[in-house]
């Protein structure tokens, strides 16, 4: 429970800390929850890892002295396992290629982005978790940027191992288990 705790704070101290001089829209909150299944919201694609039924929630808030903080919840997925997460460019879909790459603040000029100078948990959003022996878990992540207004991510994937660092690797996570339609 310790662990929950500070994750699921997160995003509810970055909105007490919003500074009085920000002016309206530079402070945001963004929410979604859903119930995975084969339709929007919420997609699964490999039901023995994030079966239907199964839930996740994002909560995020951004303010532009403070950055951003996004926590994913998720509920019934299989026990004791770790996933990657991460916000992607795009909406779900019927495929989970439907997502897009990983939002990079600053996009890899070359695709897919394995280079660890964008690949990173500074440039992207991470939110790789643990499922507890309910199938519960947390992801939580800040990072110093706000979206920018004219490019947005459009969901947040859920992948099937925690996302690698390594030259070659860094960012990659396996599979494409399970997509949350998120409007950040």
């Amino acid at each position: 429970m310790r662990r929950l705790v500070p994750a699921l704070l997160a995003v509810p101290l970055l909105a007490l800390a919003a500074p009085a001089s920000a002016a309206p829209g530079d402070f945001e909150v963004v929410t979604a929850s859903g119930v995975f299944g084969s339709a929007a919201p919420a997609y699964t694609y490999q039901p023995d890892l994030v079966p239907a039924g199964a839930t996740a929630r994002v909560f995020a808030a951004s303010a532009p002295e403070l950055g951003t903080s996004v926590t994913l919840l998720v509920t019934g997925l299989r026990a004791d396992r770790e996933y990657g997460a991460h916000a992607h460019t795009r909406p779900c879909g019927a495929s989970g290629t439907n997502a897009g790459p990983h939002y990079q603040k600053q996009v890899d000029p070359v695709s897919p982005s394995v280079d660890p100078a964008y690949a990173n948990p500074e440039n992207e959003i991470w939110l790789d978790l643990t499922t507890d022996r309910t199938g519960t878990g947390i992801g939580a992540t800040h990072v110093g940027w706000q979206f920018d207004t004219d490019r947005r991510a459009g969901s947040v994937v859920v992948h099937e191992t925690h996302t690698h660092t390594d030259p070659g690797h860094a960012g990659t996570a396996g599979a494409r288990l399970a997509c949350l339609n998120v409007t950040f």
